[in-house]
């Protein structure tokens, strides 16, 4: 069993990558810049790809080497957590830079259903497990989140279309991991209720004390990942299972 990770330097991706790594499964981190802690703990079972995922050019070099065929060369089952993502830009249209939903809709929605493409292929004859983690954002609409609710709805469609396929070797799941003490909660707080008229509900949540520390979301999701009922419902939500 291998597995790759996107946006395993912080956050969701670095609690996910720690808690697979600690449970002995090899893990190919894919983010803009290393993971020194991750290195330090696991120096046998980590390798580190760096560059921006939302850079379609460089994900696609990547994607054309054999890098990817070579990583998962003799895995019994091919694990990709698509957790790398952006809630930016926050705000109705007028107050959106074109340039930042390009940038949103490469790392939210192209990258993950490329590498998702991209391993099923490299790991012909084995079983692949496939995660995007998703959002109750994909699954009503917020204010200000225009571009968040639409990246995270299409991964949530990504994963139903591929479960009526019928190839038996892939499992995937769309899954809402629930709210998380990370960084992202922090940037949300900070944005301007103007942009966001929202915000305030997660300030009280991070008052309150009910935002899920990432590790304990990490453990949820990779026992989920693992189990034998992953993937039975392509969209789901990691609080209800």
């Amino acid at each position: 069993m291998k597995a790759i990770v996107t946006g395993h330097t912080k956050g969701l991706g670095a609690a996910i990558a720690r808690e697979l790594l600690g449970r002995g499964v090899p893990v190919l981190g894919i983010a803009r810049g290393r993971s020194d802690a991750l290195a330090a703990d696991f120096p046998a079972l980590l390798e580190q790809m760096v560059f921006d995922l939302a850079d379609a050019d460089a994900l696609g070099a990547w994607l054309s080497s054999n890098a990817l065929q070579a990583y998962l060369q003799g895995c019994g089952t091919a694990l990709l957590v698509n957790n790398a993502g952006v809630v930016s830009p926050v705000g109705a249209l007028r107050e959106q830079d074109p340039q930042a939903v390009m940038r949103a809709v490469s790392l939210n929605v192209a990258a993950p259903m490329a590498l998702a493409s991209a391993v099923v292929r490299a790991a012909a004859g084995v079983e692949k497990r496939i995660v995007h983690i998703s959002s109750g954002a994909g699954r009503n609409a917020y204010p200000g989140w225009s571009v968040y609710c639409a990246t995270k709805a299409a991964l949530d469609m990504h994963a139903q279309a591929t479960a009526l396929d019928g190839d038996s070797s892939v499992r995937m799941c769309s899954l809402a991991p629930g709210v998380i003490d990370t960084g992202m909660q922090a940037e949300i707080r900070a944005t301007p209720e103007a942009n966001f008229p929202m915000r305030e509900r997660f300030v009280q949540l991070k008052a309150a004390g009910q935002l899920t520390p990432p590790e304990d979301c990490a453990r949820g999701v990779v026992d989920y990942l693992l189990s034998a009922g992953f993937g039975s419902k392509p969209v789901a939500d990691l609080r209800n299972l």
